[in-house]
């Protein structure tokens, strides 16, 4: 079983989106009919959700470039996201809404998998589309929802309401969904654990979020832990978690694309586009050979 994974990383999707098109170009992937599961968080899920209904991963790239300072154009009095989200959802759902239309959890191309938070109950949510009688909740969800509430990350973006679940950004538990696709495999679809073969496309990892200045701060939401800071960290730790599980899969049914730089990574800092799309071309070719391997052993 082929899956692919996309990690969550707010305009770092760009990165992974802009990846994805060039290993298209190259090796004419249909992601659709390659991948029997194709998992997204927040961001992720955008581009996941795109490739699972066969729209254009060109078409995914040009959002972030040319909306990207539109989607995260701040709002005024948020004071950093402490009073209220530092982004209106507005721009984001105008743009999901050009995508995916009034298509839903039943219209997909291959099986698609999204995760998200149900913030009233306290529990992960994870949206599926129907490949599996049993799923009955997520028939009718709109994908611009699903996606818009895996995408409503703490601080940036105020909660989504899917009714009746009020849902936030996945990436508090699922920045990286390759261990929840890995388990919805195994688990659910009962594959057995060596035909599992994971392609998982990161985001960026990022270093030194605090330092020992700040030892003697005061922590307080804005003072020491520094707002949205902590959310970016926790994001961050989850990538980095579920990809060390996961390096015990065996050699070659596992590959994870991804880069990391020694200071924090933003969020939602546009400016980073340009040294996103350098950063992909640069792995893209240092890591080619290894990329054309994993498509040619796991064709259907």
């Amino acid at each position: 079983m082929n899956i692919l994974t996309i990690d969550g990383g707010g305009i770092r999707g760009y990165f992974s989106a802009y990846l994805l098109e060039r290993i298209q170009q190259e090796l004419n992937v249909n992601y659709s009919e390659y991948f029997d599961l194709i998992a997204g968080t927040s961001t992720g899920s955008i581009i996941a959700a795109a490739l699972a209904t066969d729209y254009p991963i060109s078409e995914v790239t040009k959002i972030y470039k040319e909306k990207g300072k539109e989607i995260f154009k701040p709002r005024k009095l948020t004071f950093g996201g402490i009073w209220k989200a530092k982004y209106s959802k507005a721009s984001l759902l105008d743009e999901l809404s050009k995508v995916f239309g009034d298509k839903t959890l039943s219209n997909t191309s291959t099986k698609l998998l999204i995760p998200a938070i149900d913030l009233v109950n306290s529990q992960v949510h994870v949206f599926k589309s129907n490949y599996l009688d049993e799923f009955v909740r997520d028939v009718n969800v709109p994908i611009k929802d699903a996606v818009m509430a895996s995408c409503s990350a703490p601080t940036y973006f105020e909660p989504t309401t899917v009714d009746p679940f009020l849902l936030a950004d996945g990436g508090l538990w699922a920045n990286d969904p390759s261990l929840v696709a890995y388990v919805e495999a195994t688990g659910k679809l009962k594959v057995p654990a060596e035909e599992v073969r994971i392609l998982s496309i990161g985001s960026g990892v990022g270093e030194h979020y605090y330092s020992h200045e700040n030892a003697n701060a005061k922590w307080g939401a804005i003072t020491g832990w520094g707002g949205a800071q902590i959310i970016d960290l926790i994001l961050n730790l989850q990538s980095k978690t579920a990809g060390n599980m996961l390096f015990h899969l065996p050699k070659g049914d596992y590959l994870r694309l991804n880069f990391k730089r020694d200071y924090k990574l933003s969020l939602d800092d546009v400016a980073m586009l340009p040294d996103l799309k350098d950063i992909a071309e640069r792995l893209f070719a240092d890591e080619f050979k290894k990329i054309k391997e994993f498509f040619e052993e796991g064709k259907p």
